[in-house]
């Protein structure tokens, strides 16, 4: 299975609707049942300076999403990113967070130049904060009664990665062709 992860375009907005209109989608992310079509068009479409938004593809259907964004409105904060991420219930347990997370981080570290990413996630989900750790993300706390789910309050751990310049590894160049 090959999965492409690349910024998302405006017409990628009903698949977007599709994944976060799924049930563990909902449950793992702030997002509410029933999203419109036309809030995702908008959401893809009229991105906020310091957003980049990247979908997961196999076989050309989207099968994820990740969100990072940078911090804009303060000086004292550029140096660091949050993430968001959703796979469609179809997908999840197959390498999509994975692949997701690997260019978010590629991006992060190497484009970007972020010394810190930061994320929450919902203390009972336990995927994700498997996959998170397997990145270098660290509890560093944890907020109680975070979000309302399914009709009762549950916590999130505040998690993040801190790059450390000697972990920073080289990338050799693409190969010249000698033209």
């Amino acid at each position: 299975m090959n999965i492409k992860v690349r910024h998302a375009e405006p017409g990628d907005f009903e698949a977007l609707r599709e994944i976060h209109a799924q049930p563990k989608a909902v449950w793992g992310t702030l997002q509410l049942p029933f999203p419109s079509a036309e809030k995702w068009r908008k959401r893809v479409q009229e991105l906020p300076e310091g957003k980049h938004f990247l979908v997961a593809s196999v076989d050309e259907e989207i099968v994820g999403a990740l969100v990072l964004w940078q911090e804009t409105r303060s000086p004292r904060r550029r140096h660091a990113g949050n993430l968001g991420m959703a796979v469609h219930d179809r997908w999840q347990g197959r390498g999509v967070g994975h692949a997701l997370m690997a260019a978010a981080i590629e991006m992060a570290d190497n484009w970007l130049n972020l010394l810190r990413l930061e994320l929450s996630v919902f203390v009972d989900n336990e995927p994700a904060i498997r996959l998170y750790r397997k990145w270098g993300f660290n509890t560093e706390g944890t907020w109680e009664k975070y979000a309302f789910r399914d009709g009762r309050y549950v916590d999130a751990y505040c998690m993040a990665r801190i790059r450390h310049p000697e972990a920073v590894t080289e990338r050799p160049l693409p190969e010249d062709d000698g033209e």
